[in-house]
């Protein structure tokens, strides 16, 4: 068994590690990254073991509200690019910015266990093409992701056709000769709904719950890209945004939409239009939620009831972190608890990153969280005030950056943030321990 006490182990090669071991190059902290797939891209790569990932998959954000500030996306990209240009995207920041060569891939992490006390240092135990191996490391930074452990519901009853989830989603030929039900109408349900439409013989769309919709563009021009310039507070943004999506949504009630029971930005909303348009077609029919299945037939909880070929759950997915115990992740209900998002209240050593959602982050807003926690551990290296500030204020009692929004009270928004509180507070961080702020 190797050991290398003074590295840190970081595992995943999606977005968020891939920015995280930008930042520990810049800041010459040592580290080893660990990845199951091939290369870099996380779940963007389609091909990869563990993506969830589907052909017709786009962005839901604009590529100049998502892409990493330093890092632009090519001018010839989409205005919303399909997952095949986000892998090269991905791989063209590895490249430029010499990522890969610290990375084992094709390595699986099994394990990561504490040696002792906090700081005592982790056993990290991975499996690759010739066996399984162990190596001692002086911290974690976990970014495995958080969408690719499905949410598959349990049902009542049995049903006699394809009963599959959303992940094993790849090509729209798999709605062929069929009639589909879609269970689960965020933006993944609904894209995948208008795939159905145009390829099966028939698509419903079942839902529990209301959805705010926003269109992708607005005045011609990505919807995203138009807000920031006046900061209103809440109550009136919702006024003002509220309007604007009449005029270009209308009432989704009109094509048999369920009413949303909460108000706008209590959840992230669904950023697509054409599942309204072949609504207002009558391409596809809403339906409430399931009661039963039976045989091939499926009777929903308003007492109808339709016979389908293939039913599909878009049911989201969970938090996953095979690799550690739950309690080292200081988890609580459905998320760990950790300050900003990604800070153990106790542990130096051990950092999630990634685990944090807001409407309109995008990756910049994620590369900042990577930035405070690199910061951070070389602050504390060298004996830095402000890290020893960031230290004794994670350390007390703490809650989630909402900002004062009320979100729906779903594991999938467990660990949901207000964006311009979350980002304020991880920016003053970050200049605190670069010395740029007071």
């Amino acid at each position: 068994m190797k050991q290398t006490r003074d590295r840190l182990a970081l595992i995943g090669a999606g977005p968020m590690g891939l920015a995280a071991a930008k930042l520990l190059l810049e800041q010459d902290i040592e580290f080893q990254g660990f990845e199951l797939n091939s290369g870099v891209g996380g779940l963007w790569d389609i091909d990869g073991p563990r993506s969830t990932m589907y052909e017709t998959a786009h962005l839901i954000s604009s590529k100049t509200m998502t892409e990493f500030a330093d890092f632009p996306m090519h001018e010839d990209a989409a205005e919303y690019p399909s997952h095949r240009e986000m892998k090269r995207y991905f791989q063209d920041f590895a490249r430029h910015f010499d990522i890969s060569r610290h990375y084992r891939f094709g390595a699986e992490v099994l394990s990561c266990t504490p040696l002792g006390a906090p700081g005592d240092g982790w056993r990290v135990i991975w499996r690759d093409a010739e066996g399984e191996h162990s190596e001692d490391f002086a911290g974690l930074l976990i970014a495995n992701g958080t969408l690719s452990t499905p949410n598959m519901p349990t049902f009542n009853g049995k049903f006699d056709g394809d009963l599959i989830h959303s992940s094993q989603y790849r090509h729209p030929d798999q709605f062929k000769d069929k009639r589909v039900l879609v269970i689960g109408a965020g933006n993944s349900g609904c894209d995948i709904a208008v795939d159905a439409i145009h390829h099966g013989i028939s698509c419903d769309l079942s839902m529990r719950r209301g959805y705010h919709f926003v269109p992708k563009y607005v005045f011609g021009k990505p919807a995203d890209t138009l807000g920031g310039a006046i900061k209103l507070p809440m109550a009136l943004k919702r006024i003002v945004d509220g309007m604007i999506l009449k005029w270009f949504v209308g009432d989704p009630q009109k094509y048999g939409f369920p009413k949303p029971d909460y108000k706008l930005y209590e959840s992230h909303p669904v950023v697509n239009s054409l599942v309204l348009y072949h609504a207002g077609h009558g391409d596809i029919t809403i339906r409430p939620d399931i009661d039963r299945f039976d045989g091939q037939t499926v009777y929903f909880k308003d007492g109808t009831s339709a016979d389908y070929d293939m039913v599909l759950a878009a049911t989201g997915y969970k938090l996953d972190y095979p690799f550690i115990d739950d309690g080292l992740l200081n988890w609580q209900g459905d998320a760990p608890h950790l300050y900003l998002n990604c800070m153990h209240p106790q542990r130096d050593d051990l950092f999630v990153l990634g685990m944090v959602e807001a409407s309109g982050l995008g990756w910049q807003g994620r590369h900042e969280q990577a930035e405070m926690v690199v910061r951070y551990i070389k602050g504390l290296r060298e004996g830095a005030p402000a890290a020893t500030a960031l230290q004794q204020t994670k350390s007390q009692d703490f809650s989630r950056a909402t900002g004062g929004m009320n979100y729906i009270d779903l594991p999938r928004m467990a660990y949901y943030v207000d964006k311009a509180t979350y980002r304020k507070a991880v920016r003053r961080w970050i200049g605190k321990l670069t010395g740029r702020a007071a």
